[in-house]
């Protein structure tokens, strides 16, 4: 991961349209792939990308999924194949970011764009669907190698190639691999459960701590 203020990378920017997955009538909007030039970039994500389960997926707090290309280079040794920008659904990632050293209210900003964490990717039956194997979730998630999701804060162009910066959260730290392990309501005591909500968390996630 490199360090605060130095410059990075947009790697890919990725978008997608819905499909079926093989077999299935249900649309997803999981297949994304890289694309050229600029796009816009709203409070609900990129422009024209598709999101079609909006229970579980997308709106303002889940805007962006993002993964780091140490997560894809992590995920192309465990798998075998090299994995290509987009293959988990992801909208862009960045060169040299590595999510399980990420926090809760970390802030990623490009030239008219300015990202905030919010939360892990939570595996899910599309996931391993998409990867071909029923039981990939518990592996994603043992894993740390997650991906993140952003909203957006300031919206604008956004482009592959361009440089992207790094601050990190000054508040409460809440790792983004500990989401993933860890995030079980019923389960968090007290002090646990004080530390998620002291963060800018996704608004799904804290509802469900302060149901």
């Amino acid at each position: 991961m490199k360090h605060e203020g130095q410059a990075m990378k947009i790697q890919a920017v990725c978008r997608g349209e819905a499909k079926s997955l093989p077999g299935k009538t249900t649309k997803t909007g999981i297949f994304k792939h890289p694309v050229k030039g600029p796009v816009m970039v709203d409070a609900e994500g990129i422009v024209s990308d598709a999101v079609c389960n909006r229970k579980h997926h997308g709106g303002p707090d889940q805007a962006i999924y993002v993964m780091g290309s140490v997560d894809l280079d992590f995920w192309s040794r465990a798998l075998g194949f090299v994995v290509e920008p987009g293959f988990f659904g992801e909208n862009l990632v960045l060169d040299g970011v590595d999510s399980a050293k990420l926090h809760v209210g970390d802030r990623f900003s490009a030239s008219e764009v300015l990202l905030e964490v919010t939360a892990a990717r939570i595996p899910c039956a599309t996931l391993s669907a998409r990867i071909g194997d029923p039981d990939f979730a518990p592996r994603f998630r043992q894993a740390g190698h997650p991906g993140f999701y952003c909203r957006v804060l300031k919206g604008g162009m956004l482009a592959a190639g361009e440089d992207i910066a790094f601050a990190a959260y000054q508040g409460t730290k809440l790792p983004i691999p500990t989401i993933l392990q860890r995030f079980r309501p019923m389960q968090l005591d007290a002090a646990e459960r004080r530390t998620y909500l002291e963060t800018p968390l996704a608004s799904r996630f804290r509802a469900m701590l302060e149901a």
